[in-house]
């Protein structure tokens, strides 16, 4: 399972994603905001966003309307101290699949998550994906053009399939660490820099040299 929980209060959110990620043994991110729940549900494939009513920059029922709106369809879990019937309504009419009132147990959560799961939520991602004269092969990490292989690394592989996936929009360095090593790790942004240098060096010998693009001070696009 993989989840992004949203939520601001920090001795709450390290609390539960520390448990979903002991109880479900799955990947879990947190984070603790709307704009950043709506940014990474949509640069990446989340089988769950858990996501806080009560947000810095608005509220949940807000982003899950957002998210719905850019065609995230996994499932959203509200997480509220609101327990009126009218605010229910409100969070299942913006495209939320279950409702957690708090302070809840975490069995109930997960408990509610398990039975979101066997109602098979999770979005599909097509196997082979073709952009250019390129075609990405995700079940053997390959890239092949015109039957032959281009020769990247997993890491390679896995930053280039992340900015394809995500074709016209910016990410950040930040963001492309997070997903690919997680932010825990001991990797220099400027390793990302590196690696989309090799990428790039790759992709020149198949015509496809400017396929990365760089957004200065933010990260890097694909627009193709």
């Amino acid at each position: 399972m993989k989840i992004l929980l949203a939520e601001d209060d920090l001795r709450l959110g390290e609390l539960t994603a520390h448990m979903l990620k002991r109880k479900t043994g799955g990947d879990v991110d947190w984070v603790t905001t709307g704009s950043s729940a709506f940014d990474y549900a949509t640069a990446s494939s989340y089988d769950v966003v858990v996501l806080d009513w009560m947000m810095p920059d608005g509220d949940g029922r807000e982003t899950c309307l957002k998210l719905r709106k850019a065609g995230y369809r996994g499932a959203i879990v509200m997480l509220t101290a609101k327990d009126a019937l009218q605010d229910r309504v409100e969070g299942l009419d913006a495209g939320a699949d279950d409702y957690v009132i708090k302070p809840f147990e975490m069995d109930e959560l997960l408990a509610r998550l398990r039975a979101l799961m066997r109602r098979n939520f999770a979005p599909l991602q097509d196997d082979i994906v073709t952009i250019g004269h390129l075609e990405l092969q995700r079940t053997n990490q390959q890239v092949m053009q015109g039957g032959r292989e281009m020769q990247l690394s997993p890491r390679e592989f896995q930053i280039l399939d992340l900015l394809v996936q995500n074709r016209g929009r910016t990410l950040s360095r930040e963001l492309i660490l997070d997903r690919i090593w997680g932010l825990d790790a001991d990797v220099n942004l400027k390793t990302i820099d590196a690696i989309v240098k090799l990428i790039r060096k790759k992709l020149a010998f198949s015509g496809a040299k400017d396929l990365i693009q760089s957004v200065r001070g933010v990260g890097y696009k694909i627009d193709a």
